[in-house]
């Protein structure tokens, strides 16, 4: 039987830029993507540790070392630039996985795998 299970998770991403004008999504610095096993178009869950706000959107590449982490289109009304947040991303399996949950810094960088 299929189940929808963790994947990845990025943990304590600062939102860098939120921006109501761009079309929806979530973009995020590639090699945190890379870290948490996350894709580029792969649905995942945005929970603010800040306001408590949690949205389902889906991730489009951002800048390459970057560190930014956007929300954009009607999600940055909901999460703001500043907000901690949690990227959740799950898949759909028939067996447990070992997921790859990333802890960041205050600069959205990689400081270990929880």
């Amino acid at each position: 039987m299929l189940r929808e299970i963790l994947q990845g998770k990025i943990h304590n991403a600062t939102i860098t830029e939120a921006n109501v004008e761009y079309i929806g999504s979530i973009s995020i610095d590639p090699i945190l993507l890379e870290k948490a096993d996350l894709w580029p178009g792969q649905k995942v869950l945005v929970v603010s540790n800040t306001s408590g706000a949690r949205l389902e959107t889906y991730i489009i590449v951002g800048e390459s070392g970057s560190g930014n982490v956007t929300m954009n289109g009607a999600a940055a009304h909901l999460i703001r630039a500043g907000e901690q947040v949690i990227i959740i991303g799950f898949c759909l399996s028939d067996k447990p996985i070992e997921p790859k949950c990333v802890l960041v810094d205050e600069q959205n960088r990689f400081l270990r795998y929880l």
